[in-house]
């Protein structure tokens, strides 16, 4: 890679093998094959193998082009990679407050606490996105890299995060869902979860059948908010009163959704039930239902595997021998086997109760999971 200089000795140029960024501290013209290309105070040049990227220092690498290819697909690109852009990229002056949460879920968790003092920034916020296949780009590595406060739900959920942690040596906040609900659960594995304030590398790879969809856990969530605020009060001791009390808030709110789960439990003990994936399980377990779904049907399906014909033959016999009274049905991971059980359940005239596992469009946290806990009741109570 040529060493291009756009002239002046206040102009600062690294590179890498893969990676070459230009921070030019004032306006400069920098040559680009036989162009030449203006770049004003806050951007840079980056240059992933054969593409170019404008990327604005303050928003952390933006594109102006990108390459339809995954980050996997770039050749010679890592995490590590990425993080080179981070390191040229960054403002190591700035004193503002940034968080940053792996999905919506735990970014509207954090939101709720931050009130109007930060903005946070969600990672994944589309329902087409699987949090377990993530693959981060390097803008979203490096806002996760320079981020103040770091909310994850950890458990290999989203392991994007922890890629990009292992890759940056950096101490800093994190709040892990997982880690907190071992905390709260009495499961922890001897590692210490302290969400305080650096990442040490306990990611929770180990769990055995341990469910990670630990935002259907309201213990776990309240435990959440109650994280942020402490890590948020730490690091901007001005407005600490401000945190803790909208991390109460929160919790007083989830309350109310926790009350409606109270009431299915005393109403529907031991409702049998099927599912087509365990996300909503702790939903379940709260609501003191029971899931008569064979375990191999549900392992398949959350592997992304077709289950055994034997397995699809039983879930089915579940509905059209009308043995269960719901159906809950995730959405956002359907094939022709979850949609050919969702349509025996309609058929058999079984309710089909709705989960997602990130936020529907306009709802925030409390929103939605009170809609899905009023959902859940209502389905129990229509008539069978």
């Amino acid at each position: 890679m040529p060493a291009w200089r756009c002239g002046g000795d206040d102009v600062t140029w690294t590179y890498s093998d893969t990676i070459g960024c230009a921070c030019a501290p004032t306006s400069r013209t920098v040559p680009h094959g036989r162009s030449r290309c203006s770049f004003p105070l806050q951007y840079a040049l980056v240059i992933i193998t054969n593409s170019v990227f404008v990327a604005d220092l303050q928003e952390l690498a933006v594109p102006t082009f990108r390459p339809r290819r995954t980050l996997a697909g770039i050749a010679g690109l890592s995490v590590a990679a990425a993080l080179t852009l981070t390191a040229c990229g960054s403002n190591p002056g700035s004193d503002e407050l940034t968080v940053v949460a792996s999905t919506n879920v735990w970014g509207s968790v954090a939101q709720a606490v931050a009130g109007d003092h930060v903005e946070v920034t969600s990672i994944i916020t589309e329902a087409s996105a699987d949090p377990h296949s993530f693959e981060v780009s390097p803008s979203d590595a490096a806002k996760i890299s320079s981020a103040s406060l770091i909310v994850y739900n950890g458990g290999g959920y989203d392991q994007f995060v922890d890629n990009v942690l292992d890759s940056d040596s950096d101490d800093r906040a994190v709040v892990s869902a997982f880690a907190l609900f071992e905390d709260e659960h009495g499961e922890a594995d001897g590692h210490d979860h302290d969400h305080g304030h650096s990442h040490d590398h306990d990611h929770g790879h180990s769990h055995g059948s341990v469910n990670e969809h630990v935002w259907y856990d309201y213990l776990t969530v309240a435990a959440v908010a109650q994280a942020v605020a402490d890590e948020l009060a730490e690091l901007d001791p001005s407005n600490a009163d401000s945190y803790r009390a909208n991390a109460t808030t929160f919790t007083d709110e989830l309350a109310g959704v926790t009350a409606i789960v109270d009431g299915i439990a005393a109403s529907h003990v031991d409702a049998p039930v099927a599912q087509t994936e365990p996300v909503a399980q702790y939903l379940l377990d709260a609501a003191a239902l029971r899931d008569l779904t064979p375990p191999d049907f549900l392992r398949a399906i959350e592997n992304e595997t077709d289950p055994a014909p034997a397995a699809i033959a039983a879930t089915r016999a579940l509905l059209t021998d009308h043995q269960v009274q719901i159906l809950v049905f995730n959405t956002q991971t359907q094939d022709r086997v979850t949609q050919d059980i969702r349509s025996t359940a309609e058929a058999a005239n079984i309710p089909v109760v709705e989960i997602t596992e990130t936020l529907p469009e306009g709802l925030d946290y409390i929103q939605w999971q009170t809609r899905t806990a009023q959902a859940l009741a209502d389905a129990l109570a229509a008539p069978q």
